[in-house]
């Protein structure tokens, strides 16, 4: 079996060489000519999964170690009969502390967070900030329509008037609920004018073009993980971003590995094949130290374990290269992204450590 997967999930050799040859390619130039003798591929976001790439392969199971599935046409994979798998959830701890991160570097004490999207990441999100006392509102109207009560919800309206609005949405265009440019003119004009804007969803949601206008004209924050066009993306609205990062939120150790492991149970289940592998085990625990109290002690030590501003400064390092090179190097900041860990990494070691205990549990922490 020829299995053609992208060089950059991990531990895909380790995880798929049990079914034959493992033939790494880089994702965003894989073309028809990569997958042609292939049996099985593998694919992260970057890669769009279409007629034009697979039409006179031999594929049949298609697997992307993310969340989301925009970039596979499901319509045609369906109609083919090929099997795809995606591994939803598998980086909702990176992105929910991301954003987390991200709110506390720009927002020291607690406010009132929106959340847009009740699945795997918001629901997280919602978890963190219920542990930190942060109150938050929530809209997830597909949701609403089942029947859900896992929350008490609020209406879009509702989360316009939120200090912090986080997007956790996937990116569809049809339907009752359409998220392609959500965020647009009319949604940017109701929001409060001090307003903290997340996207760690994807770029399409917000209309990028609005947005930068908004900027220019409001001293309305905002943090962007995801933007429109990648890797060719609007530079003027990175350099009127509070945070800019390279579509990384959810790049954690923990998170790629989850996306591997899920896809490698779905190819196990689609050959009726036992599951053998299990990834490697995880660096020791590091330890964090505060000599901070309450929730100033939690923001420092939860600031220690992911620092948001690194990141930007990478990303705000391309605009000084010509504007042909940024894409590459956009693409080159996320392949070689240095090991972030999820909080569950880290001991923290604190003088009153006793009475935050319950707090830094919930978030993740050790004692």
């Amino acid at each position: 079996m020829l299995i053609v997967a992208d060089q950059d999930i991990p531990q895909v050799r380790e995880a798929f060489g049990e079914f034959g040859e493992v033939r790494l390619v880089e994702g965003r130039r894989l073309n028809a000519s990569d997958v042609r003798s292939a049996n099985v591929l593998l694919v992260r976001s970057v890669t769009s999964v279409n007629a034009s790439l697979l039409e006179g392969s031999r594929v049949r199971f298609v697997g992307s170690a993310t969340i989301g599935t925009d970039h596979l046409d499901l319509a045609y994979l369906n109609g083919k009969g090929i099997a795809w798998a995606h591994a939803p959830g598998c980086n909702a701890g990176a992105v929910a502390e991301y954003v987390l991160c991200a709110l506390l570097a720009l927002r020291p004490e607690p406010v009132l967070v929106g959340i847009v999207g009740y699945g795997n990441t918001g629901s997280r999100l919602a978890e963190l900030l219920d542990m930190l006392g942060v109150d938050c509102l929530v809209t997830d109207p597909p949701l609403q329509d089942k029947g859900s009560t896992a929350r008490q919800w609020a209406s879009l309206e509702e989360i316009g008037q939120a200090d912090v609005i986080s997007l956790h949405v996937p990116l569809t265009k049809t339907g009752p609920y359409p998220t392609h440019h959500l965020v647009n003119e009319d949604f940017l004009r109701a929001l409060r004018p001090d307003c903290l804007l997340i996207n760690t969803s994807r770029g399409a949601v917000v209309d990028n073009r609005e947005l930068l206008a908004h900027l220019d004209n409001n001293r309305m924050q905002t943090v962007l993980d995801v933007w429109e066009g990648e890797p060719a993306i609007d530079f003027r609205l990175l350099e009127r971003a509070s945070f800019g990062t390279p579509h990384i939120a959810g790049y954690s150790l923990e998170g790629k590995l989850n996306g591997t492991r899920q896809v490698y149970e779905a190819l196990c289940g689609f050959l009726d094949a036992e599951p053998a592998w299990r990834p490697l085990p995880p660096s020791p625990v590091q330890t964090l130290t505060s000599r901070l109290e309450g929730f100033a002690a939690v923001r420092n030590l939860v600031l220690q374990a992911y620092d948001i501003r690194r990141d930007d400064v990478q990303l705000r390092r391309l605009m000084q290269l010509q504007p042909a090179e940024r894409p590459a190097g956009f693409d080159q900041l996320r392949r070689d992204y240095p090991l972030r860990r999820e909080f569950s990494a880290y001991r923290c070691q604190l003088d009153n450590g006793e009475a935050l205990a319950p707090v830094l549990h919930g978030l993740g922490f050790t004692l």
